[in-house]
């Protein structure tokens, strides 16, 4: 974890506490679990990092895009006590983008510091069907700040509803599921949901195809698009 993170649509990766519990069907084969196993840990052992990860982020002098919490939840309950510490890692940074995406919206503003909104701090929600998608979109969809849906894994079709047309994603994220025991995603699901993108002028970033090894996939010329809030342009 750390600096030039693998996924692509980030730059750095920050993982202040570790271990993380399952809440939904997208959570089964969850590559944090997957990886701890391979290390020899235990993903169900919430804990804060060590100090050096911690504090990570204050190393970090160049303008950057962060995802924060890749192997947890930044909203997690039992992370409540060390989350304020990790607040003022954020506010120290300005020129940090944290991208900070979470299962559990509804814990949002009981968790907000009091100078909220902060404006290097992206919100996302991870959907990976329709029922999730509606129900978390809806607890994060008036925050006043940069917000995004990442819809990864995709295990259903999921369409941009016309209830989200006045406080919609400021940009969507899809991917299909990775790893052994991967559940397929059917190419017209994102083809659908990246239309409706376009339809509604939204930066649409699709990560990957569904497989055991999605690098070794091809995204479809028609998906393989890569924007980021703030422009339109494929990469």
């Amino acid at each position: 974890m750390g600096k030039n993170s693998e996924i692509a649509w980030t730059d750095h990766t920050w993982n202040p506490w570790q271990g993380c519990r399952k809440v939904s069907p997208g959570c089964k084969n969850c590559y944090m679990f997957r990886d701890k196993k391979r290390y020899g840990q235990d993903a169900s052992d919430i804990h804060r990092s060590a100090r050096a990860t911690f504090n990570k982020p204050l190393t970090w002098k160049d303008p950057a895009k962060v995802f924060t919490c890749s192997w947890s939840d930044f909203f997690l309950e039992e992370a409540d006590a060390w989350r304020p510490d990790a607040w003022e890692i954020i506010r120290q940074t300005p020129h940090l983008t944290y991208q900070i995406l979470t299962k559990r919206p509804e814990r949002i503003r009981e968790c907000l510091p009091e100078d909220w909104p902060m404006p290097n701090v992206w919100l996302g929600i991870t959907a990976e069907n329709q029922e999730m998608a509606d129900h978390r979109w809806a607890h994060i969809m008036d925050f006043p700040v940069t917000k995004f849906l990442s819809v990864e894994p995709m295990l259903g079709p999921v369409r941009l509803n016309d209830d989200w047309l006045i406080l919609s994603p400021d940009w969507v994220i899809c991917g299909g599921e990775s790893g052994p025991g991967f559940r397929p995603m059917e190419t017209i699901w994102a083809e659908t949901l990246k239309r409706d993108c376009e339809e509604w002028k939204i930066p649409f970033f699709m990560k990957q195809m569904a497989g055991v090894n999605p690098n070794k996939i091809t995204i479809p010329e028609a998906l393989n698009v890569t924007e980021f809030p703030g422009e339109f342009q494929s990469a």
